[in-house]
């Protein structure tokens, strides 16, 4: 299977372990360093220090790991890996060495030199989704109890918010996958709208194929004829930012087809007269219209999870494709819709969820690190939240700040009158993630202090005013909770380097140093033993998960709201955990993208990921494995807009929106509508598409529109 390596069928420039520097530890199980499917290896560090790579078998990946897996080693010792503080003495100087001490002080000095100056809220922070959940919860309380600045989101709002948002208010609860991953190849259909996981995360495929392979169908919508649409059975290949007017036409075709199941909507959930009501205004020939998608692939896509819902069971999952869009929360909604009129969630093997896609895009949301949430998925503008987490924290609820804005908004503000002028970014690369680049360079440029904790240095790291260096994930013990709702285990593999430090021992000492009455501790363990009591009654319950069990057990879902629970792999068997015990239709209404293709800009882009990278690029373009296979980004064009455009296979092209450029080498391929092109993301500088893409926010996710924008194609004409 394309992407996917066993023991020693794996190329050899994918399995040759690095040479390693640090003392090793012998053989370690622990779980991959990049996506939600944490697939489980094994590393072994010799006495030569050596670290090798080997695939363990575990539910989700069954023995596979792709590329990035193999080569997840290959970073630890790297050139690049930093290993001393840096700081600058001001912001035209170069970095210098620096000792923890010095590199500390100067932190802390600083941010208490705003605080009072401008206030606490004059400090922000922005983490995550790749951080551990002991990381995670730590930062958050940091900001909040520390800081005590209402500043702090992370990089997950530009990755699960809108999937996270819709399922909340449709089940009362957001865990990705409301099943384990191994009932889905026990599913007879699969939609995935907007995810290609064939190549971000190949170990996953094989539960998709056990279904296709037992007679069952896959279905995917994607603008593009990826390579998970290579072992679909139907390809809908919709319009960029249509994917909610697809999602309304294939209601109409469920319930005017007859293939609603009219007892489960009447006993398990509200609100289908009205969704129903929106939805009729969406007929096949107005949907194939607007997305593109033929009536007859509308039909048959629905009889084809229809047959499945009465036979072995069907599921409904979406990605990043559908979930990036000024609408994503009310595209995702309407996926919901579909699957409610199926009678799909809470049965065996069928549901609705979404691909979570960083390491720890789940449990990373779950404990604090949210603009709007508090530890155990609580809202931190409940009054009972707030005083059951100050309670643990040792703090009065008064004490605590409130909401914050979302991640794209407070890049926005910084800077600015009123708004933060320091930042501290843990485990993200928003120099390069975000859109609108340019204005990110200006809003970071704008700061009168930058500190970023980072393994390399990234191209955000590379702005700042103090580097820390800190730990990756073989050097530091943790818990992480994949995209099941699965908390596993992280564990120490080998020795960091000397000199470089958890990011645990960075908050807890910098909390010291800033003066903080409130007890922070640098032992993971101990700091779980805490996120356990905070999340205790939330939504997102560990308090029965303890590392000793997740050893045990080999992992433990939540919720999990005490030790003698078995923890949840399944919900919604008994019902949903809303007011009434009724998952809810929530009606909603297709509008175009917030950027319309126009004379000057007559193309649509959309982007993604490729699979030898992942995310900014900042540690995968390091690793020389996985640069050599994807050196530079390209740009997906068919050969009819080439032609129009007077374009060559390998030519460079600038791709120019209404906000910025970036170029990369043409790719002729027909597997892309020719009224669309494609560019991945995990390149900076003038490789970095995030110049062009548009930051219009779902106004209620704040998701920023990564997935559609208008452009055109400018050759690029080179001078030997």
């Amino acid at each position: 299977m394309r992407g996917i390596y066993r023991g020693r069928n794996a190329p050899e420039a994918v399995r040759k372990p690095p040479l390693h520097t640090v003392a090793g530890m012998g053989t370690t199980a622990t779980h991959c360093a990049y996506c939600a499917l944490q697939c489980a290896m094994t590393l072994t560090a010799d006495a030569g220090g050596r670290v090798t790579v080997e695939p363990r078998d575990f539910p989700t990946n069954r023995g596979g790991l792709c590329q990035k897996g193999w080569t997840a080693a290959d970073l630890l010792a790297s050139p690049h890996r930093l290993t001393t503080p840096l700081l600058r003495d001001d912001r035209s100087a170069p970095f210098r060495e620096a000792s923890w001490d010095e590199a500390l002080t100067v932190v802390a000095s600083s941010l208490r030199e705003v605080q009072a100056e401008y206030g606490r809220d004059a400090v922000a922070v922005l983490g995550g989704g790749g951080l551990t959940n002991e990381k995670a919860y730590q930062l958050g309380k940091f900001a909040r109890v520390a800081l005590r600045t209402k500043n702090i989101d992370y990089n997950g709002r530009y990755c699960m918010s809108s999937a996270a948002a819709a399922s909340n208010r449709a089940f009362g609860i957001d865990r990705g996958l409301p099943f384990p991953l191994p009932d889905l190849a026990e599913a007879g259909a699969v939609l995935i709208a907007g995810g290609n996981v064939a190549e971000t995360m190949p170990p996953f495929v094989q539960h998709l194929a056990a279904v296709v392979d037992r007679g069952g169908s896959l279905i995917v919508a994607d603008p593009r004829r990826t390579a998970t649409v290579d072992r679909a059975t139907l390809h809908l290949p919709v319009l960029p930012g249509t994917d909610l007017a697809l999602a309304l036409g294939l209601l109409h075709v469920a319930v005017s087809g007859g293939h609603a199941d009219r007892a489960y909507i009447h006993d398990r959930t509200t609100g289908f007269d009205e969704t129903w009501r929106a939805a009729a205004q969406w007929w096949p020939e107005r949907v194939e219209r607007v997305t593109g998608v033929s009536v007859a692939a509308q039909r048959a896509a629905v009889a084809q999870l229809a047959a499945g819902a009465r036979g072995r069971g069907a599921v409904v999952l979406t990605a990043r494709g559908a979930e990036q869009q000024s609408k994503g929360t009310d595209t995702v909604t309407a996926l919901i819709n579909l699957a409610l009129a199926l009678g799909l969630p809470g049965r065996p093997h069928s549901g609705f969820g979404c691909i979570t896609g960083q390491g720890n895009g789940q449990g990373g949301r779950e404990h604090g690190q949210k603009a709007d949430q508090l530890p155990g998925y609580r809202r931190i503008d409940d009054p009972a939240a707030r005083a059951h987490v100050a309670a643990v924290w040792g703090v009065e609820p008064a004490d605590l700040p409130g909401p914050g804005p979302s991640a794209y908004e407070l890049i926005e503000s910084l800077g600015t009158d009123g708004g933060p002028r320091a930042l501290l970014v843990h485990g993200t690369n928003l120099a390069v993630s975000s859109p609108r680049g340019a204005r990110v360079l200006e809003r970071l440029a704008a700061l009168d202090l930058l500190v970023v904790a980072d393994v390399v240095l990234s191209e955000t790291a590379a702005l700042a005013d103090v580097v820390l260096p800190v730990t990756q994930f073989a050097e530091e013990d943790g818990t992480m909770t994949n995209l099941e709702g699965r908390v596993i285990r992280r564990r120490r593999a080998v020795a960091p380097p000397s000199g470089v430090r958890t990011e645990l021992e960075v908050l807890t000492s910098l909390a010291g140093l800033l003066g903080c009455r409130a007890p922070f501790d640098a032992d993971p363990e101990t700091v779980f033993d805490e996120l356990r009591r905070a999340s205790a009654g939330g939504v997102a319950d560990y308090g029965g998960i303890s590392w000793d069990r997740v050893d045990a057990e080999g992992g433990v879902f939540w919720p999990c709201p005490s030790s003698s629970h078995p923890g949840t792999p399944r919900l919604f068997a008994d019902g949903f955990p809303t007011a009434d015990g009724r998952a809810r239709f929530v009606a909603v209404e297709h509008r175009p993208p917030a950027e319309e293709v126009d004379a000057e800009h007559p193309v649509y882009l959309t982007t993604g990921r490729v699979l030898q990278q992942y995310q900014s690029g900042a540690q995968t373009r390091l690793v020389p494995a996985l640069a050599a296979a994807a050196a530079e980004p390209h740009v997906e064009v068919h050969p009819d807009l080439a032609g129009r455009s007077g374009l060559a296979d390998g030519d460079l092209v600038r791709v120019v929106s209404r906000r910025g450029d970036a170029v990369g080498r043409v790719r002729l391929t027909t597997a892309i509508r020719p009224d669309t092109v494609f560019m991945p993301f995990h390149w900076g500088g003038e490789q970095a598409v995030n110049r062009v893409t548009n930051p219009a926010l779902d106004p209620v996710s704040r998701m920023p529109e990564f997935k559609v924008c208008a452009v055109r194609l400018e050759r690029v004409v080179v001078v030997s």
